[in-house]
């Protein structure tokens, strides 16, 4: 197991033990099976602890980790086949959101996601997951082109947020995100929206409006990331976790409060633990829904869609 985070040292800990014990029964030809229960068993109930007791910080560094999926391997591992489409047909190709037809199980669907880098290169290569306005207007272009054909829409989410550069500001970054909030809200196809990992700010809702918006249970959703409004509130970083909680930005926090429509259930310490496991339980998911939203009448699909939204954050006074 690797361990990358404080709160996981108890199982680095304990992995350590269960290797020495390995070793020493190896070494001298001695039968330490009950031993290694022993600690297997301690692991695991330490292990059920530490994740079912995460803080918001600790789901947000889950999030992040290196070695969680991103939307190109859930792909692989969900789809029968998958064609990627490229460019908005004006600036270019943006590499930070990939989109194109795939098929789950014979359905042709139009998938649309972030993409992170593994390494430095492939990060500078999909800049962080940072899309510029082509990217948005490559999502929508693929939006319509499913539209037009009748197949409905999935989008994965996973951004620390939309590209804040000059450049990006000069192409029209809130116009590109804006345009997307409203035709999004009018596709006449269903349409299916699972953050999984990082949902920050416009950079997530730009494809993030529909009939059913879903969460990974150990990703965040946010109008900003714990260390920015830690650093507008607080002056520095070092309240991020504080923020975090004060943001209610865990997925049982957005459940909650009735801004998304589930959470779909990880692997046992994150995604990145069992990336196979996590694919047939999204792949389930999308199956589930994309079957009961083909049965709907698309005219009433589309108004639930926009009251849905509308009702967000409404206050009734008395």
């Amino acid at each position: 197991m690797k361990i990358s985070f404080d709160f996981e040292k108890p199982l680095a800990e304990l992995q350590g033990q269960i290797e020495k014990v390995q070793q020493v029964e190896e070494k001298n030809n001695l039968d330490m099976s009950a031993t290694i229960a022993e600690l297997e068993a301690k692991m695991e109930a330490t292990k059920k602890e530490i994740y079912s007791n995460l803080t918001g910080w600790q789901k947000v560094q889950i999030s992040r980790h290196p070695e969680r999926p991103y939307t190109l391997q859930y792909l692989e591992l969900m789809c029968d086949d998958f064609i990627e489409m490229h460019g908005d047909r004006t600036v270019g190709d943006d590499k930070a959101i990939i989109g194109g037809f795939g098929t789950l199980n014979g359905q042709t669907v139009m998938f649309i996601g972030h993409q992170k880098g593994r390494n430095t290169k492939e990060r500078q290569y999909r800049n962080f997951g940072m899309a510029n306005p082509e990217g948005y207007r490559k999502a929508l272009r693929l939006m319509k082109m499913a539209e037009k054909f009748g197949k409905p829409i999935v989008t994965l989410i996973d951004t620390p947020g939309a590209f804040p550069g000059l450049e990006a500001e000069e192409r029209g970054q809130g116009e590109a995100i804006a345009r997307n909030l409203l035709e999004m809200a009018v596709l006449k196809v269903p349409v299916i929206c699972v953050i999984i990992g990082e949902g920050a700010s416009g950079g997530a809702l730009g494809i993030g409006i529909g009939d059913k918006v879903m969460m990974l249970d150990n990703s965040w959703y946010s109008v900003i990331s714990p260390e920015n409004c830690s650093t507008i509130l607080f002056k520095t970083w070092e309240q991020k976790e504080r923020a975090a909680e004060m943001l209610k930005l865990t997925s049982t926090e957005m459940l909650k409060n009735k801004l998304i429509d589930g959470v779909i259930k990880e692997p046992l310490g994150g995604a990145h633990q069992d990336p196979v496991a996590m694919a047939a339980t999204l792949k389930k998911q999308l199956l589930k829904d994309l079957k009961a939203l083909g049965e709907r009448n698309i005219d009433e699909l589309v108004a639930e869609r926009i009251d849905k939204f509308c009702n967000m954050g409404v206050v009734l006074e008395d």
